[in-house]
């Protein structure tokens, strides 16, 4: 599984550093309206640390279902449900914001609310702003998410999310 993450990290970085000419290295998105909808999956997650305070396994394969609703250029609206590595049922719902852009890869952050971990709010909603990069191609794409630690709360690591567009056009 971390040879995946490694593998998928390079690959990201790669095509982040490899824009056709210097000058759209880095670049505003442009915030148009748009109308697309896709589909997401739960995310695998390879955590900083595999192990919980009490020296139990983190669960990395957060089975998943979510939808997003890009309206803008840098705004997309999200909502799902996901299988967390305290090996409880998550739920999300909030708004990811990505303004810039670092050669074909999208940049911003993911604010969202969050339920379902034990250990934080007694399972609870909370929020969070997740630094979130995305990449799409034609009707694919991923989002990946860096997941801070907190405490013994929550549990940080990189998540990847694949998605897949339903249907796009322009408002």
């Amino acid at each position: 599984m971390r040879a995946f993450f490694h593998r998928a990290a390079l690959c990201a970085a790669c095509l982040a550093a490899a824009p056709s000419h210097a000058d759209d290295w880095f670049t505003k998105i442009d915030a148009a309206p748009k109308s697309e909808f896709w589909v997401d999956t739960g995310f695998a997650t390879a955590h900083f640390d595999s192990k919980t305070e009490r020296g139990d396994d983190l669960n990395g394969a957060n089975k998943g279902l979510g939808l997003e609703y890009r309206f803008s250029g840098t705004m997309a609206a999200t909502a799902g449900r996901f299988y967390n590595s305290d090996r409880a049922w998550s739920n999300y719902a909030g708004v990811i914001w990505q303004p810039y852009a670092i050669g074909p890869v999208r940049a911003g952050l993911a604010l969202a609310a969050f339920d379902g971990y034990p250990n934080m709010r007694h399972g609870g909603w909370f929020p969070a702003a997740i630094p979130t990069l995305t990449y799409e191609y034609q009707r694919m794409g991923v989002n990946v998410g860096i997941i801070p630690s907190y405490r013994d709360r929550l549990y940080g690591g990189v998540s990847v999310q694949l998605k897949f567009k339903l249907s796009d056009g322009t408002k």
